[in-house]
């Protein structure tokens, strides 16, 4: 069973998974809007990951018998000044998502509750990931500046991302893949 301040602190991670859903998808429509449908494709796919990881936050926490308790979710902002700028809110956002996952995982190790250490390992590889993707797409972004054709091309990569076998079983109702 879970702690009343590690079932809170986990808590607050499904809201601020779902909050990321909602920055990316804003960022989705803002790069949709400007023309950029690789990088709007890559963002959309991107909210689902946000909401996998809150489903599987929440599956977790019912399952060690605690309660759901969602909070407000704030909204994002909406318009940037180009798609570099947007991926380098995504980079620095999920810096932010890592500092928490860094935080639940000190109170599961202060608690002495092992399962959730466990648990929280996969979101620590899973923040690896998502803070190298941002920030190699920045890159790209930063090397391409305002050029017609290395944009061009950044958008046609991203174009061709797909979602994680996980997440897919999950959105297809697997119960067993947001586990």
């Amino acid at each position: 069973m879970l702690s009343k301040k590690m079932t809170t602190a986990l808590n607050g991670q499904v809201t601020a998974e779902l909050y990321s859903a909602y920055l990316y998808l804003a960022m989705g429509a803002w790069l949709k809007k400007e023309g950029y449908g690789g990088a709007a494709h890559w963002m959309d796919l991107q909210v689902r990951e946000e909401i996998f990881h809150a489903e599987k936050m929440h599956n977790y926490i019912l399952d060690r018998g605690g309660q759901m308790k969602p909070g407000p979710i704030e909204a994002p902002p909406f318009t940037w000044k180009s798609p570099l700028a947007v991926f380098e809110k995504a980079y620095e956002h999920e810096q932010k998502v890592t500092g928490f996952i860094g935080a639940l995982m000190s109170l599961a190790k202060d608690e002495g509750d092992h399962a959730t250490e466990i648990f929280l390992q996969w979101f620590v590889t899973e923040q690896i990931e998502e803070e190298a993707a941002a920030l190699e797409i920045a890159q790209k972004y930063r090397l391409a500046q305002d050029q017609a054709a290395g944009l061009f091309a950044i958008d046609q990569q991203l174009s061709a991302r797909s979602l994680s076998v996980q997440v897919k079983n999950a959105l297809a109702g697997d119960p067993a893949a947001a586990k």
